[in-house]
């Protein structure tokens, strides 16, 4: 059941525009005398995450198949609705369940081997453990999507973006998919 509200919002690229320009609408409110500055600023980002959308799209629409699975949480609805890509999860949203069913288990078995779905997904943070076990039954391999909720202020000082973040999804989402 994939019913559950998700509110990560920010991994629609779509939103991520939305939010930038109303963020700016606020900041530029809130200090006049700086507006242009912000408003540059605030274009400029849209623009990459504009050009990063069509990426996506361009991406999406050459692909071999248009499902992944994900034997894990899953956070990602905005995104595979953005670009029209079906989905099969172990859990709905970031659900706290960490146990798989038995029935869940054979379900995502038997969806990869329907689908002949080379590549698992699983998000960062996770233990892998239950796409490793599909993995195992089936042969596919596993593959990390970042949902950008742990990132620390060591990693942005490393130089970790969201645009760099998306960028990576991107690159594993053209594996996944191919």
């Amino acid at each position: 059941d994939h019913s559950e509200e998700d509110e990560h919002i920010w991994l629609s690229l779509n939103n991520s525009a939305i939010i930038t320009q109303k963020i700016c609408e606020a900041v530029c409110s809130a200090d006049p005398e700086n507006a242009e500055k912000y408003k540059l600023n605030a274009e400029k980002y849209i623009s990459e995450l504009n050009a990063l959308d069509a990426e996506y799209k361009t991406v999406i629409d050459s692909a071999k198949r248009k499902t992944v699975l994900f034997a894990d949480r899953f956070p990602f609805r905005y995104l595979t609705e953005d670009y029209g890509l079906t989905y099969f999860a172990a859990f709905a949203g970031c659900s706290s369940e960490s146990e798989a069913s038995f029935e869940t288990m054979a379900f995502l078995i038997d969806k990869t081997n329907e689908l002949a779905l080379p590549v698992i997904l699983t998000i960062d943070g996770s233990d892998g453990s239950l796409a490793e076990t599909v993995c195992e039954s089936t042969g596919a391999e596993t593959a990390v999507l970042d949902s950008c909720q742990s990132v620390s202020s060591a990693d942005i000082a490393g130089g970790t973006s969201y645009i760099g973040i998306m960028k990576n999804n991107l690159e594993v989402l053209r594996e996944a998919l191919n």
